[in-house]
């Protein structure tokens, strides 16, 4: 068996891990993939020729490039059932707090908690695309992938139209008692799936992607309440509508990663 290997500056996340695992699921000679998403590192296990799978590789556009072949064996692979468990916890904790921030945001008029509950929606759909398609019909794959992501950009869509309206209307300050509040319960939320991750010990790229996934959420939760503070002392609606702005631009490069899942 050989193993050829390629740097991809653009996988960064757990998106492009499952744009590259659905492009060379149909080729029977991979036997297995290796990730290692901080590196932006891809070892390709595989009988036969290489070229068909490198073409396939680079029509994603991810910046990828080839670093040679050797002769090798797979290494061994984890228990999944625990990565599993764990996954199902964040993802639980993810879609939880989607609903919480989507619905708190409504009522305390706060753009900021909207974006971050999208953010979340964001992660949960890429986590069950993980979960819920193992061992699944590719065709059935990119259906959900198609749906997730024309779903997920319509909705930051609505965002920055919702956005632009209270810009350039009278609208009320947001409940900034509320932005503060909520957003360090999902702080807190963040913080148990980036434990339970971390716990897990895992050399995955799955698990290592999910971890870089919820680091930058912590990030989110904190300019959320950053806001809420600054709406505080300036009684300004015009720090929870410039973080909603930035995190509604976060939902629509995901919602592209994921629909670059359904090609």
């Amino acid at each position: 068996m050989n193993k050829s290997t390629f740097k991809i500056s653009k996988m960064d996340c757990p998106s492009e891990e499952q744009m590259i695992r659905m492009k060379l699921e149909s080729y029977a000679e991979v036997k297995y993939l290796d990730f290692d998403i901080p590196n932006r590192k891809l070892e390709v296990y595989h009988v036969d020729d290489i070229k068909a799978i490198q073409m396939s590789i680079a029509s994603l556009k991810l910046g990828d490039s080839f670093e040679g072949t050797t002769e090798a064996e797979p290494p061994v692979m984890e228990d999944q059932s625990k990565q599993k468990r764990i996954l199902w916890w964040v993802l639980g904790i993810n879609f939880g707090f989607f609903v919480i921030e989507m619905t708190t945001g409504w009522i305390s008029g706060s753009m900021g908690l909207i974006a971050d509950s999208l953010d979340m929606l964001a992660d949960s759909i890429v986590y069950a695309l993980s979960l819920f398609a193992v061992g699944g019909a590719i065709s059935r794959k990119k259906k959900v992938a198609k749906f997730s992501g024309y779903f997920q950009m319509a909705l930051a869509t609505l965002g920055f139209a919702e956005v632009l309206r209270r810009f350039f209307t009278s609208s009320e300050t947001p409940m900034f008692q509320w932005m503060i509040v909520v957003s360090i319960l999902a702080l807190l939320g963040n913080l148990i799936s980036l434990w339970l991750i971390n716990k897990a010990k895992s050399k995955e790229a799955h698990m290592q992607a999910s971890a870089i996934f919820t680091s930058n959420d912590i990030i989110v939760n904190g300019g959320v309440i950053v806001a809420g503070v600054l709406v505080y002392f300036l009684n300004s609606k015009w720090p929870d509508l410039v973080i909603g702005g930035i995190v509604f631009t976060f939902v629509m490069r995901g919602a592209i990663r994921i629909l670059k899942l359904s090609k």
